[in-house]
């Protein structure tokens, strides 16, 4: 059994990302181990980022990440991976080792242990003066946030699954399912607590909540990569929305928007969202409200492609490979970018030439979805194939549509924080026209096709579309996956032989 430390012990620099081990896989059993140490604030920072980094494989390896949330029914096809496929078509239980990888929720519970063990023993660690009680409580606040939203991945992923919130040494004791409507008020309990203590930034000298270096280091070593109180709030917002609970979403997505400046933020222009030093560049941007690094320099980067979408979407002209493996048909670019300003994708009235911002290629057989293509340091040389983006999980502009969604069905439409202005702000932004409900549709169907072009790519479209229908009921065939629960994913065998008080998803029993 390997502890945290020495899952850890390739790091360069502890603290200067999301996560340091190049490793994406973790040993199935890589729980937290009881014989960690925990005398020093050297060993409470290690286990810190170790915590950090488990997360990072649960969502990064085999770009599970983009499987669960981006492919499955969405908008984009595979050229000629029948695995991919078989994911955009619902077809979850084809024999592929892929799907059978992704169906397991193992990281997901090694996170969940090492943060369990994190809350339990780092504690013992304020025997070193340098480690102050100040330092202990952020710590223990980041690690309740990200215990919390692994058990929002995972019941979203899952729905009823598995409840512990004690560290084992060794294997998992076998219990049975806890219902996801206790689980996600857990989340939610858990994640207002943090957010009481977790500060804007990290390393500021003034901060009111955090004031000075955060383990010896100042701002600029962190940027946004540990969890802030404005990303708990995020949180917040989308464990409600979940759950349909709007008046919350309206309330938790308020606090980022009140807040976000002091978080060192900005609305993007489509240049910062597109360019490869923009905001999935992984240092340097404060506007990651909440996500994983890749840090280049640092050695967490490779040709694999693991944890980056464009190992998937990306070809020529922009990197060697022939073709890609997943990319957007045209009938689907023109049904969904609509308003021909949209500087994402539209036409320009001046050259009547397609805009490039977000596919490259458009008038060929096989257009290029090039919106995220971080190659080796933040450049655009595709000989070598180096990927370095970050996974961004939320940013502003999300956030900010999340608050229209909310209260569109809360019908707050007008107002300077209502849903009319709040989706206004983004379309505006991209050059798109002010919402018109004669060519755009009705509200709630215009904010979701909004959150549809702004965040293409970034593992949240199977999600917004069950919110949606939870909403509207529009499409008969979610609609009914909703009702019988097959939203969620089939359970992967070897976690069903691993405890016989685990039964199957109910859906896939048959399918």
């Amino acid at each position: 059994m390997r502890s945290i430390k020495i899952l850890l012990s390739t790091c360069l620099l502890l603290l200067i990302a999301a996560s340091c081990n190049k490793k994406l896989d973790v040993d199935t059993n890589a729980m937290a181990n009881e014989d960690t140490e925990w005398k020093s604030l050297d060993d409470t920072r290690s286990n810190l980022i170790g915590v950090y980094a488990l997360f990072r494989a649960a969502l990064a390896t085999n770009n599970d990440y983009w499987m669960w949330g981006e492919l499955r029914n969405g908008d984009f096809v595979s050229t000629t991976r029948a695995d991919l496929k078989a994911v955009i078509d619902g077809d979850l239980n084809a024999s592929y080792a892929t799907l059978d990888e992704m169906k397991s929720w193992r990281r997901f519970f090694a996170v969940i242990n090492a943060a369990n063990l994190f809350i339990e023993r780092s504690s013992e660690a304020l025997v070193d003066p340098r480690y102050t009680t100040l330092n202990h409580d952020v710590d223990v606040a980041q690690v309740r946030a990200l215990r919390a939203w692994a058990y929002f991945m995972i019941v979203r992923i899952w729905g009823d699954v598995p409840f512990i919130t004690n560290s084992y040494d060794g294997q998992f004791p076998a219990i049975g399912k806890s219902d996801k409507s206790v689980i996600l008020a857990y989340c939610e309990k858990e994640l207002i607590a943090a957010a009481d203590i977790l500060p804007f930034q990290y390393g500021v000298l003034d901060d009111p909540i955090l004031p000075g270096l955060y383990y010896t280091y100042g701002l600029s070593r962190f940027e946004n990569t540990l969890i802030s109180r404005n990303a708990a709030y995020a949180l917040l917002a989308h464990v409600a929305a979940w759950q349909g609970h709007y008046a919350d979403v309206d309330v938790y997505a308020q606090y980022v928007l009140d807040n976000y400046s002091n978080s060192n933020m900005y609305y993007l222009s489509t240049d910062d969202l597109t360019d490869p030093a923009g905001v999935f560049y992984a240092r340097g941007d404060y506007n990651q409200l909440l996500g994983f690094n890749f840090v280049y320099g640092h050695g967490e980067t490779g040709t694999s492609g693991e944890g980056h979408l464009e190992s998937w979407t990306l070809a020529a002209p922009l990197i060697t490979k022939p073709k890609p493996d997943i990319y957007v048909p045209v009938n689907i670019i023109n049904a969904t970018f609509t308003d021909r300003m949209d500087q994402r994708f539209g036409i320009d009235t001046l050259n009547g030439l397609p805009r490039t911002a977000y596919f490259t290629n458009y008038n060929a057989e096989i257009p290029i979805f090039s919106k995220i293509k971080v190659l080796g340091d933040g450049g655009t040389d595709g000989q070598f194939a180096v990927y370095s983006s970050a996974i961004i999980f939320s940013r502003l502009e999300e956030i900010t549509l999340l608050k229209a969604e909310a209260d569109a069905v809360l019908n707050k439409i007008n107002g300077v924080n209502g849903a009319l202005a709040m989706l206004n702000l983004i379309r505006n932004k991209r050059g798109e026209s002010s919402y018109n409900a004669t060519v755009d549709g009705t509200l709630i169907d215009a904010i979701f096709a909004e959150r549809r072009r702004e965040l293409m790519g970034e593992g949240w479209r199977w999600y917004d579309q069950v919110r949606y229908n939870k909403i509207t009921k529009k499409d008969p065939v979610i609609t009914k996956l909703i009702e019988q629960g097959g939203i969620y994913w089939p359970i992967a065998a070897s976690v069903l032989a691993a405890n016989t008080n685990i039964q199957q998803n109910a859906y896939w029993n048959n399918k």
